[in-house]
């Protein structure tokens, strides 16, 4: 064990090689003074015992002051090993999460970024007039990653009507469009389906990418909390310390210092004084297999990587749709909302596609990119490189955790730690004397320490901390598997729990696999731009078939809404 702090020798004094019990307090004396400590005197031989409280009564080395000094650093050191051994575990955490969350926080800038410069490439100056919609959505991300209370699906309904309220505006800049008609236009979303399929598949991609993400930094945050909080755990019990004192140091004042007590003795006192941290370990397990679970996530077609970084080409896919359908969704909104005023002939003779043409152009993949979009490109591989490899060792450390509490007595009790070890059952010590341990070893956990032959238990009395961080692994471990299922549950609604209605998919058991849903996404759409069209021209479809079935629908429509 390492010394205490304070190291004060004592002056050694004359052996007497011929007296036996004179030879093994020096001993004692000189083990005393290799641990640091300060004894106001040592017996130069053994004397009676009948003071002693926890040590074996008889003949002694050990005075009152020395049992009690004993008693003290017995504590010290048991709570010093449980801090060792336990350091590895809380490093794992603690790095992990700082690992993952600087990983996300730094994919979310870096892909703005990149989305910033294509679009300004791309788009110009309507995107930049129209800038605040993008950082919005981005704000928002960030903002539900951090632990905001920030509902996915209904932030990203927001993000596409204000994007086609805004587009509606450039591509119909002849016309007065008030706050009311935008209103109107935003209620018919859903139906008018301006930017095609791409908003229902990003949605499914970035709440399971993103629900993934954050419960899995918070597992870890969870887990980091509640390694560091129960190896800090102090012991109090006195039936505790009295029996790691005897243990530990009642060989001192049987005059062997050197004596290791038996494996099985030390198992049963650790298993007794750590009875409430073993009642941890089937949270413990069933929350680092939920928590591998959703690392799965991060390695599969919906990890939040693969989804962020296409995100600008799958937004500017979605304008090259609303670009495409125009005129058709012009002319709906026009059946439902009405025919809005017209701005006057200095806007409308241009034409609409003379007016969007003349700014936006669609974007094009083999354009190739400039250097401040390479360099970010190529940061986000690299980080994501780096994120790959770290997933990996995550879940080897992961695994190695699994039953870290219940292997604790067993962690503590190797040889040359604290025991004698396997080999030398006949020369450790017992308790009483050095010789074979014969008591059974008693099971993990609270309940299992009721005839624990070491350690007097009360299994009445759970520890309060204990229950406290068992609590908190179960929450985050609910909160993990609905993560893995793509449901985020501080949105599910408690009344109808399979309904899914909040952030995430909403399946509740089966869900449709990650490839299916990644395998649906369709290349980009670019507009076709022929030429210009007169706005004083009736809109036209591109079959007689087309506009028949747009005339019919919009009649239906016209019912319903008016």
């Amino acid at each position: 064990f390492p010394p205490p702090p304070l190291y004060i020798f004592i002056s050694s004094p004359s052996r007497s090689r011929a007296d036996f019990k004179a030879r093994n307090c020096s001993e004692v004396r000189e083990a005393c003074v290799g641990k640091g400590f300060s004894f106001a005197h040592v017996p130069l031989q053994e004397i009676p015992g009948d003071h002693l409280r926890v040590c074996p009564q008889g003949s002694t080395c050990c005075t009152q002051e020395m049992e009690d000094t004993f008693g003290q650093q017995s504590k010290q050191d048991f709570e010093n090993l449980i801090d060792e051994i336990s350091h590895e575990l809380r490093s794992t955490f603690v790095a992990r999460h700082k690992r993952f969350d600087e990983f996300f926080l730094e994919l979310l800038e870096n892909t703005e970024r990149s989305l910033n410069e294509m679009f300004v490439r791309t788009y110009g100056k309507p995107y930049m007039q129209n800038s605040e919609v993008f950082e919005n959505l981005f704000a928002e991300l960030k903002r539900y990653y951090t632990g905001g209370n920030v509902n996915l699906e209904e932030m990203l309904n927001d993000f596409w009507s204000r994007l086609l309220e805004r587009m509606f505006t450039l591509l119909n800049s002849q016309y007065v469009i008030t706050e009311d008609y935008l209103e109107c236009i935003s209620k018919y979303t859903d139906q008018l389906k301006p930017f095609g399929d791409v908003p229902r598949k990003l949605k499914a991609q970035v709440t399971r990418a993103f629900i993934a993400a954050r419960t899995f930094v918070q597992g870890l945050s969870v887990g980091r909390e509640v390694a560091q909080r129960v190896s800090k755990v102090t012991v109090s019990t006195p039936a505790c310390i009295r029996a790691l004192t005897k243990m530990l140091y009642c060989p001192f004042c049987q005059g062997t210092p050197a004596m290791k007590p038996c494996k099985n003795y030390c198992l049963n006192v650790v298993k007794g004084c750590l009875a409430n941290q073993a009642d941890l370990d089937p949270e413990w397990n069933l929350y680092i297999e939920a928590l591998l679970l959703v690392a799965q996530r991060l390695e599969g077609p919906f990890n939040i990587e693969s989804v962020m970084e296409p995100i600008d080409v799958k937004i500017s896919e979605a304008i090259m749709n609303m670009q495409d359908n125009s005129a058709q969704v012009s002319y709906m909104v026009f059946q439902g909302c009405g025919q809005p005023k017209p701005a006057g002939m200095t806007r409308s003779a241009r034409g609409v596609p003379d007016v969007f043409n003349a700014r936006f152009r669609p974007y094009n993949s083999e354009e190739r990119p400039t250097a401040a979009a390479r360099t970010s490109l190529d940061r986000l591989r690299i980080v994501w490189n780096t994120m790959q490899h770290s997933v990996v060792d995550i879940k080897e450390k992961l695994k190695l955790s699994k039953k870290f509490w219940s292997n604790l007595p067993e962690a503590m009790c190797v040889e040359d730690r604290v025991t004698a070890g396997n080999a030398s059952d006949e020369e450790c010590w017992n308790g009483h004397t050095k010789g074979r341990y014969f008591p059974e070893v008693q099971k993990d956990g609270l309940t299992h320490q009721v005839n624990n032959p070491e350690v007097v238990v009360d299994i009445t009395r759970p520890d309060t901390l204990i229950r406290q961080q068992i609590m908190a692994l179960r929450v985050m471990t609910n909160k993990l598997k609905n993560a893995y299922n793509g449901n985020d549950i501080y949105f599910q609604d408690s009344s109808d729990e399979g309904s899914g209605s909040g952030s995430g998919s909403g399946c509740t058991e089966v869900c449709p696999t990650d490839v299916d849903v990644a395998a649906t996404e369709g290349p980009v759409v670019e507009a076709d731009r022929s030429g210009p069209v007169d706005d004083s021209a009736p809109l036209s479809a591109p079959s007689l078939a087309l506009a028949t079935m747009l005339a019919l629908s919009a009649l239906a429509l016209h019912r319903q809404w008016r």
